[in-house]
């Protein structure tokens, strides 16, 4: 339960809301009317609009709530699969709502752990908490995410660019940045993609294509950077979306193709878009910091 939750934008009267869609069901609305008796639902969005600071957190406890009421009996049973099966790890805590697991950031463990049902960030205590009743896929996944933690470690970290430096994956990474900060991608002079509009590639992740300038790019100097470039390619400049561009950017119907991905650029699909907005929210978060110190 639960298709999307988008926060970080603004009612009009400047407070902080967020934005949550779920399959319909009567009595699920019902409950869910009981708990936000402040939320109204927006045509637009297709999603009802939750006022209130702590919006996001209290909308995330209430999907769990939802999720677990499939099998009223799951909190229990998480409870007593851990007594009997405990994951012992540094990166694993228990408390009386769930587990919280805090590791080194690394965009593959996120990846992985949100794969776990009803896992959430708590920006408050910067841990990911995953309820009991999700135990068994948390089990599941657990190998994966300690081994994923383990290299994402600073001393990790560093004992790899130590045994990098000088060879040809350093000289490549180094390029590979260099690139970035051009912030310019190839792109096939008879499809190019529509500018001003979010659109997802594989080497930057999603972007806006701002201009096309015409100039051609040199497919032999710039092909290890670009594996899939097409022929003739023309340089396009692009930027990073704002959050605002992000929500209100509908997503593909369909997972791109081949055809799509090997030419560079395809529509964003809505886990791509959910990946990007929290993104984009905790970038604008940061400014708003960095703007109040």
């Amino acid at each position: 339960m639960g298709d999307e939750v988008e926060t970080g934008d603004r009612t009009e009267d400047g407070g902080e809301r967020a934005a949550v869609s779920f399959p319909f069901d009567r009595m699920a609305v019902q409950r869910f009317r009981q708990v936000f008796p402040r939320a109204r639902w927006s045509d637009r969005r297709k999603a009802w609009i939750v006022p209130g600071k702590t919006a996001r957190r209290r909308i995330d406890r209430w999907l769990a709530l939802e999720g677990s009421r499939a099998d009223p009996f799951a909190e229990a049973k998480g409870r007593d699969a851990y007594a009997f099966e405990p994951i012992l790890s540094p990166y694993l805590m228990v408390d009386k709502d769930g587990f919280r697991i805090r590791t080194p950031y690394s965009r593959k463990l996120v990846e992985e752990i949100r794969q776990v049902p009803f896992a959430r960030w708590d920006g408050e205590h910067r841990v990911w908490r995953v309820p009991f009743a999700s135990y068994d896929d948390l089990l599941d996944r657990w190998e994966a995410i300690e081994e994923e933690a383990q290299r994402s470690e600073p001393e990790e970290r560093r004992k790899r660019a130590e045994a990098r430096k000088g060879t040809e994956e350093e000289k490549r990474a180094r390029r590979r940045a260099a690139e970035r900060r051009r912030r310019r991608i190839p792109l096939s002079a008879d499809d190019l993609p529509p500018e001003g509009r979010p659109i997802a590639t594989a080497p930057y992740g999603i972007v806006i294509v701002s201009e096309i300038t015409g100039e051609v790019a040199d497919g032999e100097d710039i092909a290890d950077l670009y594996p899939d470039i097409t022929e003739d390619p023309v340089w396009g400049l692009w930027r990073v979306p704002t959050l605002e561009e992000l929500v209100q950017t509908w997503p593909a119907r369909t997972e791109p193709g081949d055809d799509e991905r090997q030419r560079g650029w395809w529509l964003p699909t809505i886990e791509e878009l959910r990946e990007a907005r929290r993104t984009a929210r905790a970038r604008e978060r940061r400014h708003v910091q960095q703007a109040s110190a």
